[in-house]
């Protein structure tokens, strides 16, 4: 099995033959027909286990706390094609206790969206995608991980924003949640690692598995969670597109800029750590 190719604000799975109108670019499901069980276990922290990506690393931070892997199809909806924010967003929520309880399903999400007005009506029940700006909205709108929108214009610097992905592992962060632009495809960050020449990896999760997983092993034999490298020892530093929203404090915010992270920092119950 292919594993998917990444870089860090591109990142992009091979290709499924003829996809529908409205689906994300590149998914790659088990089987197309393949009917998944109404409600599957939930994998814990699927990262644990990875070896780290390069001999004697000078920087290396991974994430606090607890998560599970929300993908395609894990309750049972055929999300394939535009699911990926969604599932992004869950596997969020799930931080830092890893419990799937207070975890909103795909219609509790899209209802609230309508129900705030930030969707139209008719977006209930649709297959129409959300982002990290619609995943800030539903962290304040359920309670969930506290956290702040970021924008990264086209040309930012990069090694800029992985000093602040070093700030937020190493303080006691959950997973970041990615994408924008041209990446259409959500994803969460777990981790990141500079090894001894500069070069620098960030640990991937990947939502787009679809399947029934047996264990951690087999998602990262096949790439759906793992390192890869974001930045070689002589690359240009210049960020080429994006939009980056990061979960701090509740707040979010539009603007013209391309990339998004979030950076979920507490929950809320246990009250906002500032980090930015």
């Amino acid at each position: 099995m292919t594993s998917p190719a990444t870089t860090l604000f591109g990142m992009s799975s091979p290709a499924l033959a003829n996809p529908r109108k409205h689906q994300e670019p590149g998914v790659r499901p088990a089987s197309v027909t393949a009917a998944l069980p109404s409600t599957l276990e939930l994998l814990k922290d699927v990262h644990l286990g990875l070896a780290v990506p390069c001999q004697d690393p000078a920087r290396l931070a991974l994430l606090s706390g607890h998560y599970l892997y929300y993908h395609y199809g894990c309750d049972g909806l055929d999300d394939r094609g535009w699911g990926c924010g969604y599932r992004t967003l869950q596997t969020l929520c799930s931080w830092p206790e890893g419990q799937s309880s207070g975890v909103p399903g795909l219609a509790a999400l899209q209802g609230a969206l309508e129900d705030m007005g930030d969707k139209p009506p008719g977006f209930r029940g649709s297959r129409n995608w959300i982002g990290c700006v619609e995943a800030s909205l539903c962290l304040e709108h359920f309670g969930g991980p506290q956290g702040r929108l970021y924008h990264l214009p086209r040309g930012a610097e990069l090694r800029g924003e992985l000093e602040r992905l070093y700030s937020h592992f190493t303080a006691g962060g959950g997973p970041v949640m990615v994408g924008g632009d041209a990446d259409a495809q959500s994803k969460a960050l777990l981790g990141i690692c500079e090894g001894p020449d500069m070069e620098v990896y960030v640990l991937i999760l990947d939502p787009h598995y679809w399947g029934t997983p047996k264990n951690r092993c087999e998602l990262q034999a096949a790439g759906w969670v793992g390192w890869q490298k974001a930045l070689p020892p002589t690359a240009d530093k210049s960020l080429s597109a994006s939009k980056v929203w990061v979960r701090h404090d509740g707040r979010a915010g539009e603007s013209e800029f391309r990339v998004n992270l979030v950076y979920p920092t507490s929950s809320r119950s246990a009250g906002v750590k500032t980090l930015f």
